[in-house]
């Protein structure tokens, strides 16, 4: 396994031997809203055949706000309970077009801006509707994270734009909430499924954090990617070029300045693609 660490220092010696320019990334700020990283931070790492990049000037939605207006349940059957979510978004359009140069080389939804429920780290649903159901097993726990998604699939990165749930079920079907988690926690996003012909050139990584930073003194990602291993210590969305046609594996794990995993419920999400010619 190959490790490599994508930082402010690597991306300038890189931009001084002409490796290939990116614009700077988002980062999430300590009071939550979406800010950009230095300069120095803009230039592709290519390691071997897999090259990783930071991804830069994404159209910022100031103001965005994602809200859960309601999350209710019922009994259906014997043994499950229907949960239904529903939303109250401000200062941002569901189905819209992103207006974003990054739309033209990435997998872009047809369908627009949207919103990425995560239950318990498993795939996202995208929703273009302020609503979406769910049917879990009684006597259950879940996390559920939702946040507001550019056409593209690259999350905005903010407090306002992003909601964490903690929720129980019981054996009748009722549901309660518990108190916000507050333990660092690392969920997966992208790439996710199967991308097919010019899609398979660029593919998006992109992760959402809550109640943690990167930095290069402090908590980092690690990305595996088919066994090449790099360290990011900024938070924001990267690119991913080289993956070989079938299948890829993604794995990524939150770490601590020593490089140990943190522990937790979400910190460690592991994800199969697959990359097709046509």
């Amino acid at each position: 396994m190959k490790y490599y660490r994508i930082t402010g220092i690597t991306a300038a010696v890189a931009l001084l031997i002409g490796a290939i320019g990116c614009n700077n990334s988002s980062t999430k700020s300590t009071d939550g809203a979406d800010s950009s990283s230095s300069i120095d931070t803009n230039t592709a790492q290519k390691m071997d055949s897999i090259n990783v990049s930071p991804i830069a000037d994404s159209k910022e939605f100031p103001g965005a706000d994602l809200q859960i207006a309601s999350i209710t349940a019922e009994k259906v059957g014997t043994d499950s309970a229907k949960v239904t979510v529903k939303y109250a978004i401000k200062n941002f359009k569901l189905t819209e077009m992103t207006d974003d140069a990054h739309a033209a080389h990435m997998a872009n939804s047809h369908d627009g801006q949207h919103i990425h429920f995560i239950l318990d780290n498993k795939p996202y649903t995208a929703l273009y509707k302020p609503e979406n159901s769910v049917t879990v097993p009684l006597n259950s726990e879940h996390y559920l994270l939702s946040f507001l998604s550019r056409s593209y699939h690259e999350s905005i990165k903010t407090t306002e734009a992003s909601k964490l749930v903690k929720f129980k079920i019981d054996a009748t079907g009722k549901l309660t909430t518990d108190a916000t988690p507050k333990e660092p926690s690392l969920f997966y996003s992208r790439p996710k499924g199967e991308y097919k012909g010019d899609e398979t050139k660029s593919l998006l990584l992109d992760f959402y954090l809550v109640n943690t930073k990167l930095a290069p003194d402090g908590n980092k990602v690690i990305a595996d990617i088919n066994g090449q291993t790099f360290t990011l210590d900024k938070w924001g969305p990267y690119e991913i070029k080289g993956l070989p046609i079938g299948n890829n594996k993604v794995k990524l794990t939150l770490v601590d300045k020593d490089g140990n995993a943190v522990t937790g419920d979400n910190v460690s999400v592991e994800r199969d693609i697959k990359l097709s010619e046509k």
